[in-house]
This record gives structure tokens, sequence and C-alpha cells, in this order.
């Protein structure tokens, strides 16, 4: 079996494992998610999705954020951890959207790359989740399992793996491809015990059973 036609396999299987999976960062505006994702660093999407209730019940929309004090975000969202560098970094890229955007988050990944504390997975969050395009997102878990299957072979390096991905990926199934990728991270394929293999739906066509 090669590559690819391991990778549309187990795109199919995990279709049917799970069919409804979808970002796990609550949101309704391409803006509040770009703030989820940065709070997301090192910090579960569960305790982000409760912290952004009380930031944006306080600065409700992008000019409001914009002109908010970095101390006083920063005070709130605090328990997500790395609260200055966060707090920092949705500051400016809530001032850069108002002033060079019109307030919009550009649809474009090469601009969303130069907004303050956005990187490659930000973006392709963002161009998958929101504008409905071609996206590969490459978090923890994307990485531990695409090596474990053998999608990839002992590449841990975020932009190596997208790269890898994209070969083999039909680009239409990339965005959710990586989010059940996610589910099937937390539920079976798990990082600090061993993976649940005798459960898992891939057993059979996964290179390191048990590993």
């Amino acid at each position: 079996m090669t590559k690819k036609q391991r990778a549309l396999e187990v795109i199919e299987r995990l279709k049917k494992e799970y069919p409804d999976a979808g970002c796990t960062l609550d949101y309704d505006q391409a803006w509040k998610l770009l703030v989820s994702v940065r709070l997301a660093a090192q910090c579960t999407d569960a305790r982000v999705n409760v912290v952004v209730e009380g930031l944006y019940e306080k600065y409700p929309d992008v000019n409001a954020l914009a002109d908010a004090d970095v101390n006083d975000i920063e005070e709130i969202v605090r328990p997500c951890g790395l609260g200055k560098s966060k707090a920092r970094d949705i500051s400016a890229c809530m001032k850069m959207i108002r002033d060079e955007y019109d307030g919009k988050v550009p649809d474009d990944f090469d601009a969303l790359l130069k907004l303050p504390g956005v990187g490659r997975k930000s973006a392709n969050l963002i161009m998958g989740d929101v504008f409905g395009k071609p996206a590969i997102v490459t978090d923890t878990h994307c990485i531990r399992l695409v090596n474990r299957i053998g999608l990839v072979d002992g590449i841990k390096e975020p932009k190596k793996v997208e790269m890898a991905l994209w070969k083999i990926i039909p680009p239409e199934e990339g965005s959710d491809f990586c989010h059940r990728l996610v589910y099937h991270g937390r539920d079976v394929c798990t990082a600090r015990t061993r993976p649940y293999c005798d459960k898992c739906c891939l057993a059979d066509i996964c290179k390191k059973v048990g590993v």
C-alpha cells in the first residue's frame, strides 16, 4: 500500500468514525478564531472556550479589542498560560486587522502569516474553517498520528509534515481530515498512555500498532 493509498483509506475510515468532527474551539466570527487559536498554544481548547467568554463580554469586536489595554487583556487570558505574550500578540493582531484590513480577517494565506502571533498552523485553520479553502493543520495530534500510521516517516517539524501531507491528501479533504485526527488522537491514539489499538478503526493498516 502506498502512502497515498493509505491516506485515502484513513480518510474514509475516519469519516465513518467521526462524521461530524469539526473545530473544537468555539467561535462565530473569523477574528474570534484567531484569538482562540493563539490562546490554545499549550492550553486545552476547553479552557480557551471558557476564558474567551469573559474576553468577548468586555471586548465584543475587533475595534474594542484593538483599543484595549494589553495589561487588561493579559489579566483575562492568564488562565490559558503565557498570558503576557498571548495578550501582546492578540492586541497587535487586532490593531493590524483594524488598521490594515478594515476590520476584516484576510482570506489570503500569506497575509495571515503577517499577523502577529499567527503561524502556519493558525493560518491553515483560518483558511480551512472560515474560508473553506484547502488547508492542513499540523498540530501535535496530526504530527503524532501521521507518523504512527505511516503517512510520513519520522518527520516531526510541523511545516515539513504539512508539505509531506499536501502530496498525499486531496486538497478538499485536508481540513476535515486534520480535525478528525484531533478527535482520534484524544479518544484512541493517545499520547500520554499507550494507544488503544484494540478499538482503533485503523489498526489493520497502521504501521506502528501499539507504539
